[in-house]
């Protein structure tokens, strides 16, 4: 906590003892299992309570970041200075008219298996997408030839004043694992999912030809933060790695994936400085074999130790 020790006392002032964790191992809050501690971990309850905490952030001039479950993110082992803000207590999905309403940290999955229920065609991609639907607008998720943009109606975010705002999907300029919302430091709360009336049966079965996919092929057994790297143009990520003979390889507990050669995974509690080291490991040797550079599709944060 240091220097920002006061600032505790005000975040007790706008939310529950509870919902502030200090010193808190993110680690434990990551789908990775990696990453050093929070100086404040905050899982307000209302839009009330974010509000107040992203002006008091503004006003004590306090570094903020806000969390998902870090399903494409790895936190360095030194942690977040400042203030971390997960949307983990807004889960709620709803149906209105043919659109999915679903708060931001509800899981991506479970708006999926929501609009099949409700028997609305459009979010069957996201069957298998691990993240929240706050991270799936924040790099617009997606998988097996959708994404986010496809569907997405409009968002309600916060701005970094703390205003409450409605933007369209237009105004977050999607893009290929990618939106402003970074740049623009917007807290997504909510999106909206415009879908089409479906048959229940082929919905599903298109979920379930899906979930086969990934189950069969991607390496679920063990932590990792999904595909590390974005498609390099006429090529694919997954079989530059495999053929520079790169899986299995690995640095400490992190690997290289033998089942999926995009995928790098946390085999024996690897550190974030292994996962890194590999994902450089990997950058080279394909930039040296093949002279392609790979880009990380996920996102870093954090300090080193």
């Amino acid at each position: 906590m240091g220097k920002y020790h006061h600032v505790y006392e005000k975040l007790l002032s706008i939310t529950s003892e509870q919902n502030v964790m200090v010193d808190e191992h993110l680690k434990k809050h990551m789908y990775t299992r990696l990453g050093g501690k929070a100086d404040f971990f905050v899982t307000p309850s209302s839009l009330d309570e974010v509000q107040q905490i992203v002006k008091l952030a503004k006003q004590e001039d306090i570094p903020f970041t806000l969390l998902g479950n870090g399903s494409n993110l790895i936190i360095r082992d030194g942690g977040i200075r400042g203030i971390v803000l997960s949307p983990k207590r807004f889960t709620a999905i709803n149906r209105e008219g043919n659109s999915i309403v679903a708060e931001a940290g509800a899981r991506i999955i479970d708006a999926s298996r929501k609009a099949l229920d409700e028997e609305l065609s459009g979010l069957e991609f996201a069957c298998g997408i691990p993240g929240t639907v706050g991270g799936a607008l924040y790099m617009n998720a997606g998988a097996y030839g959708g994404e986010v943009k496809d569907v997405l109606r409009d968002a309600v975010v916060v701005n970094r004043d703390g205003d409450v705002l409605k933007v369209t999907a237009d105004q977050l300029d999607l893009s290929y694992r990618s939106s402003n919302i970074p740049e623009k430091g917007y807290i997504v709360l909510q999106a909206t999912f415009d879908l089409k009336p479906g048959n229940y049966d082929e919905i599903k079965a298109m979920m379930d030809d899906l979930t086969y996919k990934r189950e069969s092929k991607q390496p679920l057994e063990y932590p990792s933060c999904g595909s590390v790297f974005k498609r390099p143009p006429g090529y694919f990520a997954g079989k530059l790695i495999q053929d520079s003979q790169l899986q299995g390889k690995g640095v400490g507990g992190a690997e290289v994936s033998t089942k999926h050669a995009g995928f790098i995974v946390n085999k024996d509690n690897a550190t974030s400085t292994d996962y890194i080291k590999v994902i450089e490991m990997v950058q080279e040797t394909v930039k040296e074999k093949f002279g392609v550079e790979l880009e990380r599709e996920v996102k870093i944060l954090g300090e080193d130790n």
